[in-house]
């Protein structure tokens, strides 16, 4: 007896894209970013992207082949955008080992193991970023300088360390704005941070582009964004000599990296309108929470992964109604 086709239920959609073409767009949404992480980092950027991308490749490749069982599927483009997302989401001083460390958790415990593209319920990159902070953490927060920043130190620490550091000892915000880049400098990159933190209007061109070509939705990006907006405005507004004003958090740290490139990943963020602002108010809320009374100055990560794991109870609280269906 020959195996009976299943097909879902009408209406169909059909479209041109495939998984190439999307995961292809969304790298070459990178590339601006890319670039100006190269001319602020020189070398170091380049070392720190191609051994992340070459490193997921790698794994998944030896992964499917000789674990799975299956035949590997690197040329989809899953794997070289995961490890472009990694390389982002480290400071570009980091180890050589360390990166291959995290792009071995990323493929193969973040993505592999759940079986591999489309079954993962966590965002693969963030996976490995979140591993190798808690398992590295000097490695991970020794922030360089940019090459033609505007300053003679080597290493210092993030915007949203000074900020946290110097509000936890007391001081109030408008004494430590001196210490702090403009907001000008943050959103063309004249900072400290990893190559996904330093380059805010370039990310901005990115979104723009992949919106005109419908690889993303406006949706979940907007939403994270104002909430950390609307959240972050009214602590400031309550105390503003504990709480920094709300443009500030928007551009520095991974804010737009996570809005933009991580939380909307096709796979570990919810279907439906409804379900995506959901996710993203819990990102946004999250995100404030941490970087204002966390252990960490940055939260997003750690805000996604979370709203990752709720994924698949948003999607089954908010369905849509059947075509023809009574609910």
């Amino acid at each position: 007896m020959s195996k009976l086709l299943t097909i879902s239920p009408s209406p169909h959609v059909h479209t041109s894209d495939t998984v190439n073409k999307i995961m292809y767009r969304v790298i070459l949404a990178l590339v601006p970013a890319l670039a100006w992480s190269v001319f602020m980092f020189g070398m170091e950027a380049i070392r720190v992207t191609l051994l992340a991308v070459v490193g997921c490749m790698a794994f998944e490749y030896l992964i499917q082949r000789f674990l799975m069982k299956e035949e590997p599927k690197i040329t989809d483009g899953s794997a070289a955008l995961t490890g472009i997302l990694l390389a982002f989401n480290v400071p570009a001083s980091i180890p050589s080992w360390i990166i291959i460390v995290g792009a071995l958790v990323s493929v193969g415990v973040g993505k592999l193991s759940f079986g591999g593209l489309g079954n993962n319920p966590f965002n693969p990159a963030l996976v490995g970023r979140v591993f190798l902070l808690i398992s590295f953490p000097v490695q991970m927060t020794s922030w360089p300088v940019g090459i033609h920043a505007q300053t003679d130190a080597i290493t210092t620490a993030t915007p949203l360390a000074i900020l946290k550091e110097g509000v936890k000892n007391g001081q109030p915000v408008a004494d430590l704005l001196g210490n702090l880049p403009t907001n000008i400098d943050l959103l063309y990159g004249n900072m400290s941070g990893s190559m996904g933190e330093i380059s805010a209007a370039l990310l901005l061109l990115g979104f723009a582009y992949m919106v005109w070509k419908k690889v993303i939705t406006w949706h979940i990006p907007v939403f994270i964004l104002g909430t950390i907006f609307v959240v972050q405005g009214g602590m400031h507004l309550i105390n503003p000599d504990k709480f920094i004003e709300p443009v500030f958090h928007l551009l520095t740290g991974g804010a737009m990296l996570g809005a933009i490139y991580m939380a909307t990943d096709m796979v570990t963020s919810p279907m439906t309108h409804k379900g995506q602002f959901i996710y993203a108010l819990g990102i946004g809320i999250i995100t404030v929470l941490i970087r204002n009374f966390g252990a960490y100055p940055e939260g997003i990560s750690f805000a996604i992964l979370i709203m990752n794991g709720f994924t698949p109870l948003i999607n089954s609280s908010v369905k849509p109604k059947r075509f023809g269906g009574k609910n």
